[in-house]
């Protein structure tokens, strides 16, 4: 700092804008009176009419400032929490590690901020660990003051270089030099208004002379014209009396001195303005008076002249003789002054001499105190693991897996190549239709087998002997620690590129590790060693005479070195990465994470295939140690043509009966009982019968794909192709089945129990050409429905069967009587709530088909059931027909129709096209008897009923938005994902109990029925 110390540059953010002192300059407010002057310093410049300047008074109290400041701040508190832009704090200048009061002028950010040194009024931008608090007694107004040249202005539009210069002019003239200020005002922010004078030169003027400010418009005329008339003479005298201070601590005193000559020159310039004013009177009146009066006389003309010279001298010398006895007093007061200073210096001196002898006291315990603090820390440091800095982990990591990596086994690559020649020897067989063919491709495959058998057993053995689980665990820790550390991986990158520039990376740390480190071990030995040798110096009993230039000279150089040393270890040890270092850190990590995933991986493929090879060699041993046997199933046949061979001739028996005039009415109901249990009996043996066909199956998909080649009269192909739907056991005749006219038009659909559950058989006309689509197209339902069976959604199919006698096709499916969403609306409309739960059943339903590539084509309201008014289920559609001519019927529910837009302009169906088949239903019941309006192409309006939000949002997104929308997004639409509310009302309860009562009981009756009607009569098929 100035003055006390060193001063500090400037900040960027010290620089004012023109336009902004121009309007200071127009804010100004003037005081007439009586010109106020201080004696000032200048401390700092700001712009060419601006600067900050320290009153020569308070000289003593800067130096008082600055001594507390070093015992108060080293040791004071750091700032916690908001900064107070009121409050003087402590703060650390830059350039000379001293500290100084200063403000905030602006918090930049969490650990930058403004300053401003209020003492001296220079700025600078400190960090936050250099601010700290102060006590109370430094809390007082600043030493230095804002000033500001009087009727000056910067010119607008002034360039930057321009402004520069202004300012450095104006420091120049002002910096560390002793300035005579007199006041005209002062602003309402504290700058002071005053006209700056050193010595006789006006600093105002010259400034406006040099073109770096313009004079300014005053408010008053009358300080200016006075200013003008001031005498030239007076501003000398008046400088001549002020004093030259000597500032403390200064090496260079000649440089706050008076110039040389100014006086002289300030005289000389004076002299000239009262001869150029015409002020000048050699004689006074009197002697010219006395000139007149004498030229009468006889004294001689040249004595006259004479006497005239000498008076011309004489007046001469007297005013020389006034000028320097005025410059003699004004000499003598600035002695007076000088000494006066001195002494004070010399107070100030003494005191800093008895605080630099307490510190010294103290001085090399403080200095021994700190350095085992930061050697402590060092400690600290050096006991924490700094691998993750030089990447130690890493290495250790890259070691582990290029010593102990894990290799694929000799033993597998031949096993995969076998097993790629059996699953080939299996297709073959699978695709062949030839006996003899088959046979050839079957003894292949068999030697195959062998090989593989060979294989398999190499390979259990070599894995038997490798440790894949200790290793996966070595894998799986070393992939945790690291990701505990590192966190996620980033993209994969060129492994050898990768490693080569972290092992270079490493060594040059490495290095410059152990060189700090090394440096720092031999300061500190050396340290060790000055006090071993030290205690012989202090010790009273060693004989052996050493000299303190042997021992204590070299402390300092020690102390410093090993204070270096230390600190520059403390340096490099906690300074974070930068992002070139963490860049390759991180790189590597990653590298190493995707070897470590990658064996992983490797070991996972060998003990899948280890598990495999393990249930292959069980399973191939009881396959050839025990050929599959048909005798069971043929068994079961055969058991099957004989109970319905009984079957038929009770059923003829029972027709006889009733058809002859005096029959038994107890011996006919002791003939159907024995037909209920036969025909029961029937239904057991088919469900064994299929019971064996999967077992087959799986046979045929594992290992033996020939069986269906070999034993065709099993029919187990054709069980394969209808995904086990199919059966040739079951014929129509052997059901006692009523006709169901109330629920089809168009196909015999008939009611039959079997094993006290009633069932529906659906006929269909087919030929040759349409028995293989309609085969495929329910094997593919029905597949679809077995991967999730009663959580799918759909209706199940239980049995299909082809008649003998007749081209129909007859499908077995569950009965749910009225539970169809017509027949439920027409007698008790389901509530909102109870909608939105079968709805969500169909979702799922729909969900499952498409999933298996199953267009539906076909949904209704007579073809979606609600199971118990809360189980939505989706109905099965015609397999006789394609899904175009599925779509082609214009199906409609109230007055809407169920057929997309886009259908209905000839595109064909979609997923999408079902859910607006699904989104129609869902409008129906959720607005039930009320009137749709729809548009051009028949899409209701969903904005014309009153919704709730998400059942309106869910339509409109079905009916309009389909494009990207899918089932399993419908099923996680908000409005099924409401809370479930409470139950439904117990009087609709109770008519749904007495409806299904009144539903048994016309089923028994409708059985009873049949007893009467004849099969060619009544049985008619819609």
């Amino acid at each position: 700092m100035w003055g006390w110390g060193h001063f500090p540059r400037d900040s960027v953010a010290e620089r004012v804008s023109f336009s902004g002192i121009a309007q200071m300059d127009e804010d100004t407010h003037y005081n007439k009176g009586t010109d106020k002057v201080e004696d000032v310093v200048g401390s700092h410049v700001e712009d060419a009419v601006t600067f900050w300047a320290q009153n020569i008074s308070r000289n003593k109290d800067i130096m008082k400032i600055g001594c507390s400041l070093s015992e108060v701040c080293p040791n004071a508190n750091s700032v916690f929490g908001n900064f107070d832009l009121k409050k003087i704090y402590g703060g650390l200048f830059s350039e000379d590690k001293c500290w100084y009061r200063c403000k905030i002028l602006k918090i930049i950010s969490d650990e930058k901020c403004l300053v401003r040194y209020i003492d001296y009024g220079n700025t600078e931008i400190l960090n936050r660990s250099d601010i700290v608090e102060i006590p109370l007694d430094l809390q007082f107004s600043s030493v230095a003051k804002k000033y500001r040249l009087w009727g000056l202005q910067i010119p607008s539009g002034q360039e930057v270089t321009q402004f520069d210069q202004g300012r450095t002019f104006l420091g120049s003239l002002i910096f560390e030099k002793e300035i005579k200020m007199r006041i005209k005002t002062t602003n309402q922010d504290g700058t002071v208004i005053a006209q700056a004078e050193y010595g006789t030169v006006d600093i105002g003027e010259e400034v406006a002379k040099k073109g770096f400010a313009e004079k300014c418009k005053l408010p008053s005329s009358t300080n200016i014209s006075e200013e003008k008339k001031t005498d030239p003479g007076q501003l000398v005298l008046r400088n001549l009396k002020g004093p030259t201070p000597l500032w403390g601590q200064r090496s260079n005193q000649s440089t706050f001195s008076r110039p040389k000559g100014r006086l002289n020159g300030r005289q000389t310039l004076d002299l000239k303005d009262e001869n150029d004013a015409g002020n000048h009177v050699p004689f006074s009146k009197e002697c010219l008076a006395i000139g007149d009066f004498n030229l009468g006389s006889n004294v001689s003309l040249a004595k006259i002249k004479q006497d005239q010279k000498l008076i011309e001298e004489n007046e001469k010398l007297k005013t020389e003789k006034e000028v320097l006895l005025k410059s003699y007093k004004a000499l003598e007061s600035k002695v007076e002054q000088t000494a006066q200073e001195l002494q004070q210096e010399k107070a100030t001196v003494m005191d800093l001499t008895k605080h630099l002898k307490s510190t010294l006291k103290t001085h090399v315990g403080t200095r021994m105190k700190n350095l085992a603090a930061k050697i402590e820390r060092l400690k600290e440091i050096r006991r924490v693991n700094i691998s993750v800095r030089l990447g130690n982990d890493l290495s250790d990591a890259i070691q582990v897996l290029d010593e102990e990596r894990f290799t694929t086994p000799v033993s597998l690559n031949e096993l995969e190549i076998i097993w790629a020649e059996y699953n080939l020897a299996q297709e073959k067989i699978k695709s062949c239709q030839n006996v003899n063919e088959g046979n050839i491709l079957i003894a292949r495959r068999n030697e195959v087998q062998q090989k593989l058998c060979t294989a398999v057993e190499v390979f259990i053995l070599e894995v038997d002997e490798l440790p894949l689980n200790k290793r996966l665990e070595t894998l799986q820790d070393l992939s945790t620690s690291l990701e505990a550390v590192y966190g996620q991986a980033s993209e994969e990158t060129n492994s050898e590129e990768v490693l080569k520039k972290f092992y270079n990376w490493k060594c040059d740390k490495k290095e410059e590790f152990t060189s700090v480190r090394s440096e720092t071990e031999v300061s500190l030995q050396r340290l060790v060693a000055w006090f071993q040798s030290t205690l012989k110096a202090f010790d009273l009993s060693v004989e052996e005479s050493l000299t303190s230039e042997d021992t204590i000279d070299n402390i300092d150089e020690i102390l410093e070195k090993t204070e270096s040393s230390v600190c520059k270890e403390l340096e490099i040890s906690l300074i974070e990465q930068g992002d070139a270092d963490k860049e390759i850190i991180l790189n590597t990590y990653s590298q190493v994470l995707q070897k470590i995933h990658s064996e992983e991986r490797l070991i996972a493929t060998v003990q899948s295939k280890y598990k495999n090879s393990i249930e292959f060699k069980k399973q191939i041993i009881e396959c050839l140690n025990k050929s599959p046997s048909l005798d069971h199933l043929l068994s079961i046949k055969k058991t099957l043509k004989s109970l319905k061979a009984r079957l038929r001739w009770k059923l003829v028996e029972k027709n006889n009966l009733e058809e002859s005039d005096d029959h038994d009415g107890s011996e006919i109901e002791k003939i159907k009982q024995e037909i209920t249990q036969l025909r029961n009996s029937v239904f057991q043996e088919i469900y064994r019968e299929r019971e064996e066909y999967e077992k087959l199956n799986n046979l045929v998909q594992k290992w033996l794909p020939e069986l269906p080649l070999l034993h065709p009269e099993i029919g187990l192909l054709k069980y394969m192709n209808s995904g086990g739907l199919l059966t040739m056991s079951l014929e129509r005749d052997l059901l006692d089945a009523e006709p169901m006219k109330e629920l089809s038009s168009k196909r015999p659909l008939v009611c039959s129990e079997v094993n006290g559950k009633i069932i529906l058989l659906k006929g269909y006309s087919v030929d040759v050409d349409t028995e293989a689509s309609v085969i495929q197209r329910a094997a593919a339902y029905h597949r679809a429905w077995r991967e999730a069976k009663e959580e799918s959604g759909l209706l199940p199919l239980i049995f299909l069967f082809l008649c003998k006698s007749d081209p129909m096709a007859y499908l077995m499916v569950p009965y749910y009587p009225r539970a169809n969403l017509g027949s439920i609306q027409a007698s008790m409309p389901l509530t909102l709530e109870e909608a939105l739960k079968v709805m969500k059943g169909v979702a799922q339903g729909l969900h499952t088909l498409h999933k298996a590539d199953i267009i539906h084509g076909s949904l209704h309201q007579n073809n979606v059931f609600a199971l118990n008014r809360e189980q939505g289920i989706v109905g099965d559609f015609d397999f006789t027909k394609s899904v175009s001519q599925r779509t082609s019927v214009n199906m409609m529910v109230g007055d809407l129709s169920l057929i997309a837009p886009e259908v209905k302009m000839g595109k064909p169906a979609s997923p999408s096209s079902d859910l607006y088949a699904y989104g129609c239903i869902l409008l129906w019941l959720s607005v039930q008897n009320q009137e749709f309006e729809t548009n051009e192409d028949g899409i209701p309006k969903v904005d014309q009923f009153r919704l709730g939000d998400n059942v309106k949002s869910l339509l409109c997104s079905l009916i309009y938005c389909r494009s990207s929308m899918t089932a399993e997004q419908v099923l996680n639409a908000e409005c099924f994902l409401l809370p479930k509310g409470k139950s439904t009302p117990n009087p609709e309860k109770d008519i749904k109990y007495t409806q299904h009562k009144e539903e048994e009981e016309l089923k028994l009756e409708n059985l009873d029925k049949y007893k009467e009607k004849t099969r060619s009569g009544e049985a008619n098929f819609d």
